[in-house]
């Protein structure tokens, strides 16, 4: 039974004794955007609050590369390693604990997908066309949806990765939008939880040089406005807990 323990600045208060699967979230970047809180409170469902930094919700598009694991690590590379992209925003269920609320998650692997759809935790999972290129410093990210709909939900992103972040350094609004260790998801009308333990992020200042996604919009959420605040992590090994009614 996972138990939450003591921890430090940007590390895993819960210990998971079996973990269900073992996952490497890979070149990944958080695009953040603030918006107005009744814009996406009006999406989650009924048991969970959003929750707000300096008042306003914090929208997170994040495009990463996914290494999924049994939870004695064992890997089948052609069907476990992927593409993947989420829109997420952060939320405390009537407990208050403080977790991630997922809008989508678009994946280039359809077996992934079906997969995923039919788990417990049944995230909302999309089948989509998915890229990802390195040159030098900057990382790009190409995301057509497949199936199912809304189509066309596509997103076009060029980042441009800077200098790492000592730990010291994270900011408390970093640390919010980061350091989370714990998802949450509707099963038959009952809101679940999962816990996702990991290291403490490696995070790198980053600038967005191209944005052009729909896959928020997609979600239902209004067009995010401004410059997103944009971070890069070469990555993190996730131990992912069964779920929890």
């Amino acid at each position: 039974m996972p138990t939450q323990t003591p921890g430090a600045l940007g590390t895993c208060p819960y210990a998971i004794d079996r973990p269900v699967m073992r996952q490497r979230w890979d070149r990944l970047t958080f695009l953040h955007w603030p918006f107005e809180a009744a814009d996406v409170q009006r999406l989650l469902p009924s048991g969970l609050e959003i929750e707000t930094y300096d008042g306003a919700a914090w929208v997170g598009l994040v495009p990463f590369y996914m290494r999924v694991a049994t939870p004695d690590g064992r890997r089948v590379p052609w069907v476990s390693n992927f593409c993947e992209t989420n829109v997420r925003t952060y939320v405390r269920d009537s407990a208050g604990r403080s977790g991630i609320w997922f809008f989508s998650l678009d994946a280039s692997r359809l077996g992934a997908v079906v997969t995923a759809r039919a788990t417990p935790y049944r995230l909302p999972y999309f089948w989509s066309s998915m890229r990802l290129g390195e040159r030098g410093d900057e990382i790009a990210y190409l995301s057509r949806r497949r199936w199912p709909g809304p189509r066309p939900a596509v997103s076009r992103l060029r980042i441009g990765i800077g200098a790492p972040i000592p730990p010291a350094d994270v900011t408390a609004l970093e640390h919010f939008l980061t350091a989370r260790w714990m998802l949450f998801s509707v099963i038959a009308g009952r809101l679940v939880s999962a816990r996702a333990c990991h290291q403490p992020w490696p995070l790198h200042r980053a600038q967005a040089l191209v944005v052009d996604d729909h896959l928020l919009t997609a979600a239902g959420l209004p067009a995010p406005g401004g410059e997103p605040l944009v971070h890069y992590s070469p990555g993190v090994d996730v131990a992912i807990g069964r779920p929890e009614l």
